[in-house]
């Protein structure tokens, strides 16, 4: 039974690596991946790297390929789009719970993901931006006192992972979000349900004009 246990756990490790090379732009859209060949270039047996690329098939970052294997699939700006007005409504519905529920522990632990965030836009490292950003949206997910929001959040994260990515990397100056962040914080740490539910919605509105503007401009044949 304890082999039973490693065996997704690789797997999962084995895509969360090959997602971060996609996020980084190291495997851009249309880059192939052969199980054999994804397997050498990590260490690993096959099979981990066979339940990877199937979990990153079905999550959309992979289709199939002409011929052999699989490619990094393009993002869809519409797609994006439609994800993130998900994500504005359960991000505002976490921040609310957050504010009710989680004011004095957000207190405590809120401001540190801030100051890490700041550091990380200053650094103009992308996975660590991307990084930084998924830990303080878990954070609030943690203190809303609802379990299905995690859980229900996941797929999202991964298509947000890449859409920021995508962005991130192309961009001169990094965008800096953080102001929006301890903006939301400062509310659930306030108590103030309303304003936080207000600040969530209206940060990943605001998020989404911004990543979709710049995926279709990134889009082959834009203008």
């Amino acid at each position: 039974m304890k082999t039973l246990s490693v065996q997704p756990n690789l797997a999962q490790q084995v895509r969360n690596a090959l997602l971060a090379e996609i996020t980084s732009g190291r495997l851009a859209p249309g880059s192939r991946l052969v199980q054999e060949q994804v397997a050498q270039q990590l260490g690993v047996s096959r099979q981990p790297v066979q339940q990877a690329l199937s979990l990153l098939r079905q999550q959309g970052v992979l289709r199939d390929a002409p011929g052999r294997g699989l490619e990094v699939t393009p993002m869809d700006p519409d797609e994006v789009q439609h994800m993130y007005e998900i994500r504005a409504v359960v991000e505002g519905l976490a921040a609310r719970r957050a504010a009710e529920a989680g004011a004095e522990r957000a207190s405590r632990l809120g401001l540190a993901l801030i100051d890490a965030g700041r550091k990380a836009v200053a650094a103009a490292s992308v996975p660590k931006m991307v990084a930084a950003d998924m830990k303080f949206h878990e954070f609030v997910y943690s203190l809303c006192g609802n379990p299905l929001v995690a859980p229900f959040m996941t797929p999202h994260w991964t298509a947000t992972q890449r859409a920021m990515g995508e962005v991130l990397m192309r961009d001169e100056e990094p965008r800096d979000i953080w102001d929006q962040h301890a903006e939301i914080l400062q509310a659930i740490v306030e108590r103030d349900a309303q304003r936080a539910e207000d600040c969530a919605r209206r940060h990943i509105s605001q998020a989404a004009q911004f990543m979709v503007a710049r995926l279709r401009s990134q889009a082959p044949g834009a203008v």
